[in-house]
C-alpha cells in the first residue's frame, strides 16, 4: 500500500489481511450484549431532547424526518461498510481503502477532533447534573471557576487508568452507561403518564403530529438533532479489531439499537416538552430539569430524583470512556500505516492496550476542558463546544456518504442503488448540518464571534490534520522508496 495522498488502495482482501494481521496481538473483549449496549449509551445524548423540545408540538414530525433522511441511511452505510472491511480502525480504514490516504487520515483526524471537544464537555455536564442533585443551594456550580476544572482533571485521570486497563474492564463501565440510559429514559417517559394520572397535566399526546414549519430556526434546531442525536453508529467499529465476530455483531448491534433509540428520542422529547414548555428547557441538562420538575410534589421521591440525576452523571462518565477508547485507536492504526509516529503503536506488555495514544489523548482532552471554558458562560461554552463538535462531526459524515456514491470501485461496485440513495441524502444532510453549525440557537453576546470561532476552530483543526499528513507521507515515502 503506498503513502502518497492521492494513492488507492486495489487489492482490498491484502490490505483487510494486513490490518487483521496487526490487530492479532488486540484482545478480543467486545460481544454483541457489549455493543448494543455501547451503541445505545454512544448514541443516545441527554441534551439533544432539550434541544429538539424547542421546536414545540412539532419535533416528532422533525424527528421522523430526520430519521427518513439521515437515521436509517446512517445505519444501512455502516452495516454495509463494516461487512465489507470489519478492521480496526473502522471509519478510518473505510474511507482509507475508499478513496485515499489522505482521505482516511483526515477522517480519522476529525473524529478525534471530535472526540476531544465532546470530552471537553464531560467535566461541564457531570457538575450540571450534581448541582441539580443536591438542589438549588448547589446552582453556583455549574459556573464555578474551580469547581468545573477539578471535576475535569480528576474524570480524566481516572479514564486514563481504565483505558490502559482495557476493554475487558471499560466494558463494564460502557454497559453501565447503556443500562442507566435505558433506565433513565424509562422514567423520563413514564413520568407524564404519572403526572396525567395525578391530574397534574390536563393532557398529554407524545406522538402528537404537526405539521413541521421550515424556518431558519427550526432548520438549525433540525440540523442538531441530525449531527448529535442521531449520529454514532459508526463509532464502535473503531474498535473492531477488539470484537468477536465483527462483521456480524457490529451490524447486528445496529439493528437492534436503532429502534430503541429513536423511541427514547422521540418520547423524550415529548416529555421534556410536556414540563419544561420548550422555551425556559435547559440545553446542558434537559433531563435532570424535566425530572424535578416532573417529581417535585412527590416529597419521597426527592432521593430518587437525586439518584436518577446522579446516574446521568455516571452516563457521561460512561461515555467520555468510548470516546477515549476510540480515540487512542486511531493514532494506534494511522501509527501501523506509518502516518504517525510509531510511538503511538506501542501495547500495554499486559493489557494490550495503545498506552502511549491513551495517555496522550488524555492529556490534550484535559487542555481542551479546561480551554473551553475561558472567557464564557456555561451555556454559550456549551454551544460553542458542541458546535464545533458538530462541524467535525459533518466532515467525517461527508466522507462516509460519499464512499458508496463516489469510492474505489471494488467497493462501490456491489452497493444496491437504494443504498446510494440513502447515501446521497445523508450527504446532503450532513453538508446542510454542517453549514448551520455557525448559527447559535441560544443568546451569545456577539453572533459574529460565536460563527467566527466555529469557522476558525474547523479551519485551524483541519489545516493542522492536512500538514501533519504531508509531513508524514514524505517521511514514510522517503524511508520506503517503492
Amino acid at each position: 500500500m503506498g503513502f502518497g495522498p492521492f494513492v488507492v488502495t486495489t487489492d482490498l482482501d491484502r490490505a483487510e489481511r494486513n490490518v487483521e494481521g496487526r490487530s492479532v496481538a488486540l484482545k478480543k473483549e467486545l460481544g454483541l450484549r457489549d455493543l448494543v449496549l455501547t451503541q445505545i449509551v454512544f448514541v443516545v445524548g441527554t441534551a439533544w431532547v432539550g434541544t429538539a423540545a424547542k421546536l414545540g408540538d412539532s419535533h416528532v414530525s422533525f424527528w421522523l424526518l430526520a430519521i427518513l433522511l439521515f437515521y436509517i441511511p446512517q445505519a444501512a452505510v455502516v452495516i454495509y461498510l463494516n461487512r465489507l472491511m470489519p478492521l480496526e480502525g473502522g471509519l478510518y480504514q473505510w474511507a482509507k481503502f475508499g478513496f485515499n490516504d489522505f482521505a482516511g487520515f483526515m477522517v480519522a483526524w476529525n473524529l478525534w477532533l471530535l472526540a476531544f471537544t465532546v470530552m471537553a464537555l464531560c467535566g461541564l455536564v457531570v457538575t450540571t447534573n450534581l448541582s441539580y442533585s443536591i438542589g438549588a443551594s448547589a446552582g453556583w456550580m455549574q459556573e464555578s471557576k474551580w469547581v468545573v476544572p477539578i471535576v475535569s482533571c480528576v474524570l480524566t485521570v481516572s479514564l486514563v487508568a481504565v483505558s490502559i486497563r482495557g476493554l475487558s474492564l471499560g466494558k463494564w463501565v460502557h454497559n453501565a452507561g447503556g443500562i442507566i440510559m435505558l433506565v433513565t429514559y424509562g422514567a423520563l417517559v413514564a413520568l407524564p403518564f404519572i403526572s396525567l394520572a395525578r391530574g397534574e397535566l390536563k393532557e398529554y399526546h407524545p406522538l402528537k403530529i404537526v405539521a413541521p414549519t421550515f424556518s431558519m430556526f427550526n432548520l438549525n434546531i433540525f440540523s442538531k438533532m441530525v449531527l448529535g442525536a442521531l449520529s454514532g453508529f459508526e463509532y464502535v467499529a473503531i474498535l473492531g479489531g477488539e470484537c468477536r465476530s465483527p462483521a456480524r455483531n457490529i451490524g447486528r448491534s445496529v439493528i437492534v439499537a436503532a429502534p430503541f433509540i429513536a423511541l427514547m428520542f422521540i418520547l423524550g422529547t415529548s416529555s421534556v416538552l410536556a414540563f419544561t414548555g420548550g422555551e425556559h428547557v435547559d440545553l446542558i441538562g434537559p433531563v435532570p430539569q424535566t425530572l424535578s420538575i416532573g417529581f417535585r410534589s412527590f416529597p419521597i421521591v426527592g432521593a430518587i430524583v437525586s439518584i436518577a440525576i446522579l446516574l446521568l452523571a455516571m452516563r457521561s462518565i460512561a461515555l467520555m470512556s468510548i470516546y477515549l477508547a476510540g480515540s487512542s485507536r486511531l493514532p494506534m492504526v494511522a501509527g501501523w500505516d506509518r502516518l504517525l509516529p510509531a510511538w503511538f503503536t506501542k501495547l500495554h506488555p499486559r493489557y494490550k492496550t495503545p498506552v502511549n495514544s491513551i495517555i496522550f489523548v488524555g492529556a490534550i482532552t484535559l487542555c481542551f476542558s479546561l480551554a473551553s471554558l475561558i472567557g464564557t458562560g456555561a451555556q454559550e461554552a456549551f454551544q460553542l463546544v458542541d458546535n464545533a463538535a458538530s462541524v467535525f462531526y459533518g466532515i467525517v459524515y461527508v466522507v462516509m456518504f460519499a464512499i458508496p456514491l463516489v469510492g474505489a470501485k471494488n467497493i462501490i461496485k456491489n452497493a444496491p442503488a437504494w443504498l446510494r440513495v440513502a447515501s446521497a441524502c445523508g450527504f446532503i444532510v450532513s453538508l446542510a448540518a454542517i453549514w448551520f453549525t455557525i448559527f447559535p440557537i441560544i443568546g451569545v453576546r456577539s453572533r459574529f464571534a460565536f460563527a467566527a470561532k466555529i469557522i476558525a476552530v474547523a479551519l485551524i483543526g483541519n489545516a493542522i490534520g492536512a500538514a501533519i499528513f504531508a509531513i508524514r507521507s514524505r517521511r514514510a515515502a522517503l524511508a520506503d522508496p517503492t
